[in-house]
């Protein structure tokens, strides 16, 4: 296809996503009002509960609709995520190798519902985070939380935790093509842990042990799985390569060396 060709399909599927977003935009603005309610309720519960006055503030007249505005913008991009993704990866597709197609359509089929799963724990460590960080509040004084400040740092919650989850999908990806073995990430599994641990605890900002076991229990179970999958796959492919006579026995290094 010569290169016009290409910019008018470009051009066809950002329009295609342009209006996916806005019909997800506009999804979200009806959204934003039970979305907002089931956000405040961990500054509710903890109004109650500590007996102090903790309220969402908007500091400016036009903050509300600016609010709104951006909410809903991200809700669409969620609800919109399967048709730019497919958007992207139909326009990339030309250019691939039939497996390497194979590879990229099986990573979004699994990578888009770790992410959801992921952004929904993230509900469920928000009010524990919430809580915790707002203990440190004086006795006497009042949260008055700016909503800006808030919803960025619900956004952020979500959309780390919905990363977390993709990042074992990753690694059976580099498997698959050959990259990544899995004899290499046992002999890396100390590191694992630690990078696992450290994510966690910079991922969720609350300093309480609980809201970062949320996040690295099952981490580490979909790392464990991946790990089995990338075993099955390294077996399949010494089995066809020593039928086709290409297979070289790695050297193993002991760990003094």
């Amino acid at each position: 296809m010569p290169l016009g060709g290409h910019l008018r399909e470009l051009r066809n599927r950002l329009i295609i996503c342009l209006i996916g977003l806005l019909l997800g935009g506009v999804v979200g603005w009806i959204l934003y009002d039970p979305v907002l309610d089931i956000l405040q309720m961990p500054i509710r519960q903890v109004a109650e509960q500590e007996g102090r006055d903790a309220t969402l503030n908007f500091a400016g007249v036009a903050s509300p609709f600016d609010l709104k505005l951006k909410v809903s913008l991200f809700l669409g991009i969620l609800v919109t995520a399967p048709l730019w993704l497919y958007q992207l990866w139909a326009f990339i597709m030309p250019g691939l190798t039939k497996r390497e197609r194979l590879y990229t359509l099986s990573f979004l089929a699994t990578a888009l519902p770790l992410f959801f799963a992921g952004a929904a724990l993230a509900f469920f460590a928000l009010p524990n985070a919430v809580r915790t960080l707002m203990v440190f509040t004086p006795l006497g004084a009042s949260n008055f939380v700016p909503a800006q400040d808030y919803f960025s740092f619900v956004m952020l919650i979500i959309v780390v935790f919905g990363i977390a989850f993709v990042l074992p999908v990753l690694m059976v990806g580099l498997n698959l093509i050959g990259i990544l073995s899995a004899t290499g990430i046992r002999k890396s599994w100390r590191w694992i842990v630690v990078l696992v641990f450290t994510f966690a605890a910079i991922a969720t900002p609350s300093p309480d042990a609980l809201s970062m076991f949320f996040l690295v229990i099952p981490m580490m179970l979909m790392f464990v799985l991946a790990w089995v999958v990338c075993v099955f796959n390294d077996r399949r492919r010494k089995k066809r390569m020593i039928a086709e006579g290409t297979w070289v026995e790695p050297v193993e290094l002991d760990d003094e060396d």
